[in-house]
């Protein structure tokens, strides 16, 4: 087992190809109520915490909003750990879905989105990872994520005709993320020494118009079509998501998120939130308040995880 986990989480090959992001953004102390941590608090708080086994601990928040009358946003948490005498591994599986509003089944296909995903990911990771005898997956982890993410894309044009939702997941083994994106929601990294990365990219119509230098990041964020997708399951006969692998920000955190919170909120507002709680969950109801003191236009859905060692 020792021997298989190291060589799946050795560096992708050229079919895995490990994603560096570029975007980011350091928050300014002086911008943020709680400063960013320097490298001496950072390595005395990780050494003052040191767990056995290392574990990945996850705070969840959903709620409608102040101006929805109904939530449309599902979600998927599930972790485990497994420590034997020749392996130790923390494993997680988060899932966002944004039920597109104004679509016919937009609830139910985000409902869809959550469920087929994560059945996928266990019938094909159990033996793998949980088996007496574990072997290699057949696929790559990318590989596997990817027709996830393409079997709730079927189920939802088979069982909910019209409906369209986002999906943003990530598979946890150890310190290695492989994310999966479709539509808005986002995952962040968020590190304790004041960084904020946005991970994914979002396939609206807005995004698409800034990324072309036809608008403005602030033009963006007024934008009439600013909800518009040009990709979201659900929607259209092919599908093609966004597959990575990275590292897990560490120290730090991953921020699984509907439109809902980080449509209100800036990264700067979101690193003080994260930080300043004393743990993810109430990190998360945290997130979900202040987006809701923004005005709540949308419903709100937060993950949030942090790999504990």
């Amino acid at each position: 087992m020792g021997n298989f986990f190291k060589r799946l989480f050795a560096k992708p090959d050229n079919q895995r190809k490990e994603i560096t992001v570029p975007r980011a953004a350091l928050v300014q102390a002086s911008e943020a109520s709680t400063a960013p941590l320097d490298e001496n608090q950072i390595e005395g708080l990780t050494r003052a915490h040191r767990i056995e086994p290392p574990q990945l601990v996850v705070g969840m928040g959903r709620n409608q909003g102040r101006q929805r009358d109904n939530n449309e946003d599902a979600l998927f948490a599930h972790t485990a750990t497994i420590s034997t005498s020749s392996a130790t591994l923390p494993l997680g599986i988060f899932i966002v879905a944004d039920g597109m509003g104004g679509h016919e089944n937009g609830h139910i296909a985000s409902d869809i989105a959550v469920r087929a995903m994560s059945n996928y990911l266990f019938k094909n990771l159990h033996a793998s990872l949980f088996g007496v005898h574990p072997e290699p997956p057949q696929e790559s982890l990318q590989e596997i994520m990817r027709q996830g993410v393409l079997r709730a894309h079927e189920e939802i044009l088979r069982a909910a005709p019209g409906g369209g939702t986002t999906l943003t997941a990530a598979l946890v083994l150890n310190s290695q993320m492989t994310v999966a994106h479709v539509g808005d929601s986002r995952a962040y990294s968020i590190f304790l020494d004041g960084r904020v990365q946005t991970l994914t990219r979002d396939h609206s119509i807005v995004k698409r118009f800034q990324e072309l230098g036809q608008i403005t990041a602030e033009e963006a964020t007024v934008h009439p079509q600013k909800s518009m997708l040009y990709r979201a399951l659900g929607q259209g006969d092919s599908l093609e998501p966004d597959v990575f692998t990275a590292q897990l920000p560490q120290p730090g955190y991953l921020l699984i998120c509907s439109d809902g919170l980080w449509g209100v909120m800036t990264e700067d507002e979101l690193f003080d939130i994260v930080v300043s709680a004393p743990n993810p969950q109430m990190a998360c109801q945290s997130l979900v308040d202040a987006a809701n003191d923004a005005g709540g236009p949308d419903n709100i859905t937060a993950i949030l995880v942090r790999l504990v060692e």
